[in-house]
């Protein structure tokens, strides 16, 4: 793939709509258009050189290319002047502004949980392993991680938003993100940028450097590019309105009768205290102070059901009471540096290219508090932590011991460490074979080391030995070293004192605390060959044809500690089970293009077909194809239509996930015929469960249609408008149901579920496999739109320079339903932070470029629509009545702008949520609203 330059070029259109066509057309406007001061977006001076030269254009959506063809499936391209804006820090971020993203995983999301320093994409919320994400056409390792693309190298983004695995294979459910890397540079291109939230927090900073040079006459290019950010942590809740401890409680707690709910934000813990809240006897409502003396527990506004409740579980406020996510960060921090190197050579006929990548990324931060330990403990007034004033009180009183409340914050937070480290090499070539024919293939490899560690951790077993205090010989030790005569001391152990949040010894903190550890390789060896070319002619032009082959192969290999093994950490043991697997799968396929009509100025009919077989080594044999065409009438309109079968293959970790056995009860919700059978037992006591991963699992198969058409008038050049209808079916979708709930599954109709459930002669379940099962299914419809304008100021007056360029993308969701075969969801409007599979109705993006030889302006609106923070919360179906649940529709104002110097540097600036419009409340990271509020960038882009 070349680079995009101004001048003429050869469109070769592999799927688009005119409006996507075009705006990859805008990115070949003068070069600062292109050219953000910063790490996003570099341009080298190689890219101003080639303005003149011929180049190809090839907009990804098939693998059919030849000039003319129009591909029906729809594309957006986020072009150069959308990886400008807002200065975002990776490429991820960039794309999920887009409204056909939903930002499942990101800083502000990930917060709590171990997921931070990954970046994938999620098209139409269905998840990012129903995404697949390619860099120039080819998988890459890193199980759609973002952070490894170098950002100021991308050229632009081909988002393929119809199912497209006839074409590259399982994962294309949702839609392909393909990434173009420029690969032609000359010279050397440095650029830095930092940047800031109004609060003063957030800090951000990172460069990058590209450098690329010719040799052999031309006929050979070598560039090689790197790239550092490092994005500080927002630690603080407290700092932004409406994310502190949010929750949804009863609106009239003491009322039985009145259910109604509302969501509230600064909900806390009213029984327990960072400190320590003594909760029971004549000491009841003190808290601990460091240094061991109490105060008065300042507690916040019941939430009981009983006003006579004197430590709720639940209050609002009090300024000693205590929230989760009072610990819990704002936005998680990452270091990441990501690198590509890219070597090509012609050889006459046939061009050899050869990739290297390396990419790192890091996050370290403490994000939870050990929400595992004891909230509440018993405490003998012998303890001797406790003070002589204490001891004496409760003596007078004639207590022997109280119970205490505890947070365990501060030096109990659990810090989380996760480093990813990404290499991977490939290699390839393009070979003209004569006429319209040309070979192409490649093979590569890469590897994904997962360093997870997480510190702080407390080990269970320790930390009961600990809090167990007593005296001996005028010394406080553990009570298990106190008997010199038992051999179930541990030399190791120190007492804890638990009776202030910064009481505990350094010593006795070391002996409890021990570090979760989990390493994971993940491997990907994958190879392909295609040949095309023209069959034969038509009356309307020639058929052309792709066949191809494909292979790869996937592995993990997971190491966990021998602490982590055992269960030493008792409910947040994290890597208890470690996952190792693999899998293989090759792969025919072929596409064909057929020109029906072409009537020059006047009709344009195009059929495009394609099929591909895919054998997995789990699961056998299975079909994915596409079928669809186009039509396109007086060079105005274009009509297009496509119905696709696509695939998703489960991962590793569905495959392989550790099988674990539970011997329990169950509450058989599948009775019917069966209540007068003899011995018939609907409550059993002893049902065996499996749980786990499923190696016996198969292919999700989903059915895509698409249906639209675009408007591009010839009384308006550079006006774009184009609609696109889409409806998702995936079926088998992999998912995980408890034992009760397969069989209410099976009730309801579910084969599947009906499977996985063995009963004896009576009816009685003996047995149940509730690990994954393709049970599932996800519907899911909408509309995408899409329109642009592109404006020469010139047109106005001669005297006016530069170009004005419009666009806007908006995406309606009709409906968004999950389907488990115990509850059928549709959560298409509901945009709550905590509400599971949450999409907005409505999403979009505006934004306006003015652009000539020395200043680039920018401005853009984000949207989310209103909504309901959960529709199953609206007062029906039996559920209670959240009295707020309507949220209103947020729009966010982002400004920038690009000062060109002089030929060789570049100056930019930009400022986000220029408003400081504040997100709804969030129980959680708010997923689509912006959790860090203003935010200022500035940039510096020297070209050499």
């Amino acid at each position: 793939m070349r680079d995009v330059h101004s001048g003429s070029g050869t469109i070769l259109a592999r799927g688009t709509s005119l409006a996507a066509l075009a705006a990859a057309l805008i990115a070949a406007t003068p070069a600062l258009a292109q050219s953000p001061a910063g790490p996003v977006g570099a341009q080298t001076p190689a890219e101003e050189a080639g303005a003149d030269e011929r180049e190809e254009i090839v907009v990804t959506g098939s693998r059919i290319e030849r000039a003319g063809f129009d591909q029906p499936t729809p594309t957006t391209v986020i072009g150069t002047v959308e990886l400008r804006q807002g200065q975002r820090p990776n490429l991820q971020q960039v794309l999920n502004d887009s409204p056909q993203f939903r930002p499942t995983t990101t800083t502000q999301v990930s917060v709590g949980n171990t997921s931070s320093g990954s970046a994938p994409v999620d098209l139409r919320g269905l998840g990012a392993n129903r995404t697949l994400t390619l860099v120039n056409g080819r998988r890459f390792v890193g199980q759609n991680n973002l952070n490894y693309v170098p950002l100021g190298l991308v050229q632009r983004v081909e988002v393929v938003t119809g199912g497209a695995s006839a074409a590259y294979g399982s994962d294309a459910v949702a839609g392909v993100v393909n990434i173009i890397l420029k690969d032609k540079v000359e010279g050397l291109s440095v650029g830095a940028l930092s940047g800031i939230s109004s609060r003063g927090d957030g800090f951000r900073y990172g460069g990058d450097l590209t450098w690329g040079t010719s040799f052999a006459g031309g006929r050979g290019q070598f560039l090689i590019s790197g790239e550092y950010v490092n994005d500080k942590l927002i630690p603080s809740r407290t700092s932004r309105p409406d994310l502190d401890s949010a929750a949804i409680v009863r609106l009239n707690p003491t009322i039985a009768s009145d259910t109604r709910q509302v969501l509230l934000r600064n909900v806390n813990q009213g029984n327990v205290a960072s400190g320590g809240l003594i909760t029971s006897g004549v000491l009841a409502g003190q808290v601990f102070n460091d240094d061991g003396t109490l105060r008065t527990y300042r507690a916040g506004t019941s939430l009981a059901a009983n006003p006579a409740t004197r430590f709720p579980a639940q209050v609002v406020g009090g300024a000693d009471a205590i929230g989760l996510f009072d610990a819990v960060a704002v936005s998680t921090p990452l270091e990441r540096i990501s690198s590509y190197a890219r070597a090509t050579y012609d050889l006459g006929g046939i061009r050899l290219w050869a990739d290297a990548t390396y990419g790192r990324s890091r996050s370290t931060y403490g994000f939870l508090p050990d929400i595992g330990a004891p909230g509440s403990l018993t405490i003998q007034a012998s303890n001797p932590f406790l003070s002589q004033t204490i001891r004496t009180t409760l003596a007078a009183a004639g207590q022997t011991s109280f119970t205490l409340g505890r947070f365990y914050d501060g030096d109990y937070q659990l810090i989380y460490d996760g480093t990813r480290e990404q290499k991977e090499g490939a290699a390839g070539f393009d070979a003209d074979l004569g006429g319209t024919w040309k070979l192409r293939g490649h093979f590569s490899h890469g590897e994904v080391d997962f360093r997870q560690r997480v510190r702080n951790a407390r080990v269970v077993s320790r930390f009961n030995n600990a809090i167990n205090a007593v005296s001996s010989g005028g010394q406080i030790v553990c009570a298990i070293n106190a008997d010199a005569s038992t051999a179930n001391d541990d030399a190791a152990c120190r007492p804890l004192n638990l009776f202030g949040r910064n009481a505990a010894s350094p010593e006795a903190l070391a002996y409890i605390r021990d570090t979760q550890r989990n390493d994971t390789t993940n491997k990907l060896d994958a190879g392909a060959i295609e040949v095309q070319g023209d069959l034969f002619s038509l009356w309307a032009g020639p058929i052309t044809a792709a066949i191809g082959a494909e292979a790869r192969w996937e592995e993990q290999v997971s190491r966990s500690g021998t602490l982590d093994l055992a269960g030493a950490f008792g409910p947040l043991n994290l890597y208890g089970s470690a996952i190792n697997g693999g899998f293989n799968v090759k792969e025919g396929f072929g596409e064909v293009a057929v020109p029906l009509i072409d009537v020059e100025g006047k009709v344009k009919i195009d059929l495009n077909g394609a099929a591909r077989y895919s054998d997995y080594s789990r699961s056998g044999g299975i079909w994915s194809w596409k079928g669809g065409g186009t039509v396109g009438l007086f060079d105005t309109f274009m009509f297009r239509a496509t119905r696709s079968r696509d695939i998703r293959a489960p991962t590793i970790t569905e495959l392989f996930a550790v099988r674990s056995i539970n011997v329990g009860p169950l509450v058989d919700q599948d009775t019917a015929g069966r209540t007068g059978t003899p011995g018939y037992n609907p409550s059993p006591q002893q049902v065996t469960t499996f749980s786990g991963g499923n190696a016996d699992l198969s292919p999700e198969v989903s059915h895509t249609t698409t249906i639209g058409g675009s408007f591009s008038p010839r009384f308006l050049p550079g006006l774009n408008v184009s609609v696109d209808y889409y409806d998702i079916d995936i079926g088998g979708a992999i998912t995980t149901l408890s034992a009760s709930n397969l069989t209410l599954a099976c009730r309801n109709g579910s084969s599947a579920a009906c499977s996985q459930i063995t009963r004896d002669a009576s009816g009685t379940v003996t047995e149940a496999r509730s690990n994954s099962q393709n049970i599932a299914t996800f519907e899911t419809s909408g509309f995408d739109i899409e329109a642009s304008y592109l404006l020469r100021m010139s047109t106005l007056s001669s005297t006016m320079p530069g170009t004005l360029r419009i666009r806007a993308l908006a995406t309606h969701v009709r409906k968004f339903v999950f389907d488990t075969g115990v509850a059928r969801v549709d959560t298409a409007g509901d945009v709550g932070s905590s509400t599971g599979n949450a999409i907005p109705s409505w999403r979009g993006l505006f934004s306006l470029t003015y652009q000539d030889d020395a200043v680039g302006l920018d401005a853009r609106v984000r949207f989310v629509g209103s909504g309901q923070f959960n529709h199953l919360l609206n007062g029906t179906n039996g559920q209670p009545l959240l009295v707020n649940n309507d949220i209103a529709a947020r729009a966010y104002l982002d400004l920038g702008a690009q000062l060109k110097v002089n030929d060789r540097y570049t100056l930019s600036f930009s400022a986000n949520n220029v408003l400081d419009r504040d997100p709804p409340i969030s129980p959680t990271g708010p997923v689509f609203y912006d959790a860090i509020g203003t935010y200022f960038n500035i940039g510096l882009r020297a070209n050499f």
